[in-house]
């Protein structure tokens, strides 16, 4: 009787039959719509997504998709957020979404130097305090703690990847990589008496272990750095670049940095250092050479030829007088130029806002021209062709899928920043490295909300502050005469 009931019951309300059936197809289509989706770690959703792509792609309300260390998609919101879900999701409205910055010069342990010596001629500012302060106090607790200073600053300003060349490199490297940082760290190599090394030879021999140590680490790219051709002789720039070579390691090197540098390579050399190192077999694709600024035509083509990567430093080049690097010269013969800060100590921050800035409004005055330099090819600079001069471009400097989940959120919302017509002429001309408000590296979050995550703030003030009674202390006895051994410059 029960079950004749409720045969009556279906028979009589059809239309009920056929609502509860279409509501447990929807529940199970969506059921299966959500299980489709594609399991990711990290969403980056809401942001103006600048991609530094080839096609220069930027993205109104946009996302980008990221799995362990790689981005697996970039595209607008509501198309990511249909494909993708995530473990943890990045809020990144009133941000811009970029790449991140990349640094491609610095001596980051000289973070400890900052504001020793200003407004002097470089040879003074050298040997009246600089070498006397690094023969004095460089040790692996100073390059450890001058280092986080470097790295926290940088990190705090949304550069996710650094070129350096100090000493004790392979503490430079343990610190760098502790931060969760990227890094192409070079250790010095000079014909002098160094801090860590009293020779070439033992130099060579450290430096060999140093990159059997990293070698093949995800974040961490050892090289050789032989400083500059007028503290090294050719023996020991050969050397070194065979070292290099031998390893697959880069080669971080000055190069026509000064104007006594031009002209001591032409009295000794009969040559331009650019010509200089051409002959002595030093120049070639994995090279990346700082500064380049006494540079002529010819320099320029063989620079261009080698596929050299060179790193602009405007501020510290303009701080020292040492000169102007010809940007648009060397951009249009193709030459990959990257944007640095140099080392604290001539500069003295290690913020990329403001070399982006100076950047173009140097070329501008130098020249009389107010387009010698534009906006987007500074943003350039700084993101993938920053990654060009690095040779890193396959991983690094542009938002595309299967590079790097290396990027960074930049507030949009501040006074200066109000109202944005142009995003490239926002980054250059109005932001400021204070805008930073999170940054990713690796797929890993190292600063949100501007709380650093990966270093203890507090703790790396404190010791900056020791240091600097240390180095203040170090310099009140008899200066130290004839110690060229710095890679500060």
């Amino acid at each position: 009787m029960q079950n004749r009931k409720r045969f009556c019951f279906w028979r009589s309300c059809p239309s009920l039959v056929f609502s509860a059936l279409i509501c447990c197809l929807t529940a199970l289509v969506l059921s299966s719509t959500a299980s489709a989706k594609d399991k990711v770690d990290l969403l980056v959703t809401g942001g103006t997504v600048v991609t530094m792509d080839a096609q220069r792609r930027v993205i109104e309300d946009g996302a980008v998709a990221i799995r362990g260390d790689s981005i697996v998609a970039v595209g607008p919101r509501a198309e990511i957020e249909s494909r993708f879900e995530a473990a943890q999701t990045i809020d990144a409205h009133g941000a811009l979404v970029m790449p991140g910055l990349i640094n491609g010069h610095a001596h980051a342990a000289m973070s400890l130097f900052r504001g020793l010596a200003d407004d002097l001629a470089l040879d003074e500012w050298l040997q009246k305090y600089i070498f006397p302060a690094e023969a004095r106090n460089v040790t692996p607790d100073f390059v450890e703690w001058g280092t986080r200073l470097g790295v926290l600053e940088m990190l705090r300003g949304g550069i996710t990847t650094y070129a350096d060349m100090y000493y004790f490199e392979d503490v430079v490297a343990r610190v760098t990589k502790d931060a969760g940082m990227r890094g192409v760290l070079g250790e010095t190599i000079i014909d002098f008496p160094a801090p860590d090394n009293k020779t070439p030879g033992e130099a060579l021999a450290y430096t060999q272990k140093y990159l059997n140590q990293w070698k093949g680490d995800p974040l961490i790219i050892a090289a050789v750095a032989p400083h500059s051709i007028y503290t090294c002789s050719e023996k020991t720039l050969q050397d070194a670049a065979t070292l290099a070579r031998r390893n697959g390691a880069p080669i971080l090197i000055h190069i026509a940095e000064a104007q006594f540098e031009l002209e001591q390579s032409r009295e000794k050399h009969g040559a331009t250092p650019v010509a200089y190192l051409e002959r002595a077999g030093i120049l070639g694709p994995d090279v990346i050479g700082a500064h380049c600024i006494w540079v002529d035509q010819a320099d320029i083509a063989t620079l261009a030829h080698f596929n050299v990567g060179c790193i602009n430093n405007p501020s510290s080049n303009m701080k020292t007088a040492a000169g102007v690097m010809p940007v648009p010269e060397m951009l249009a013969a193709g030459e990959p130029i990257g944007l640095a800060t140099d080392g604290a100590a001539s500069n003295n921050n290690q913020d990329m806002f403001e070399e982006m800035d100076l950047a173009a409004k140097l070329q501008k005055i130098a020249r009389m021209n107010p387009r010698a330099l534009p906006e987007k090819q500074v943003v350039e600079m700084a993101t993938i062709n920053g990654a060009r001069a690095l040779h890193l471009e396959k991983i690094i400097g542009s938002l595309e899928t299967g590079k790097k989940a290396d990027l960074i959120l930049v507030d949009i919302g501040a006074p200066h920043a109000t109202p944005m017509y142009d995003v490239y002429s926002e980054l250059v001309y109005a932001l400021k490295a204070s805008d930073v408000r999170t940054v990713v590296i690796a797929g890993n979050i190292v600063m949100r909300d501007r709380r650093m995550l990966t270093l203890d703030e507090k703790e790396i003030l404190a010791k900056a502050e020791e240091y600097k009674k240390k180095v203040t202390s170090s310099l009140a006895v008899a200066p130290v005469s004839g110690a060229p051994n710095s890679s500060s410059h």
